[in-house]
C-alpha cells in the first residue's frame, strides 16, 4: 500500500467513527434511504460524503450533520458530563444501500 493510499484510509477512519444503530435509524433506512454515523467533531459535510463514498462504494445524495450535546449524569453522588459528539445523516441515491450491521 502506498503512502498516499494509507493516509487516505486513515482520513476516512478518522472522519467516520461508528454507525448509529437504533429503532429510529432502522426506520430511516427503510423509509428514506438515510444512514446515521457518529463522526469526528471537526468533520465537514464534504469530509463525510467523501469518506462514505470511498469506504462503501456508494453515491451520496445529501449529508446533514448535527452536534449532540452531552448529558449530565451522576455516579455515586458525583456529577459528571458525557462528552459532546457529532452525528451525520447520510442520504444515498435511490437503489443503493449500506449494510451497517455487517461484522468486520
Amino acid at each position: 500500500m502506498s503512502g498516499n493510499e494509507k493516509s487516505s484510509n486513515e482520513k476516512i477512519f478518522s472522519v467516520l467513527r461508528a454507525p448509529r444503530v437504533s429503532e429510529k435509524t432502522a426506520r430511516l433506512q427503510e423509509i428514506s434511504n438515510q444512514y446515521v454515523f457518529e463522526v469526528s467533531s471537526d468533520a465537514t459535510k464534504a469530509d463525510v460524503k467523501a469518506a462514505v463514498e470511498q469506504l462503501f462504494d456508494v453515491k451520496v445524495k445529501a449529508v446533514n450533520v448535527v452536534n449532540v450535546k452531552g448529558k449530565s449524569k451522576s455516579f455515586r453522588n458525583r456529577a459528571g458530563n458525557r462528552g459532546n459528539w457529532r452525528k451525520a445523516y447520510v442520504r444515498l441515491v435511490d437503489g443503493q444501500s449500506i449494510d451497517v450491521t455487517a461484522k468486520a
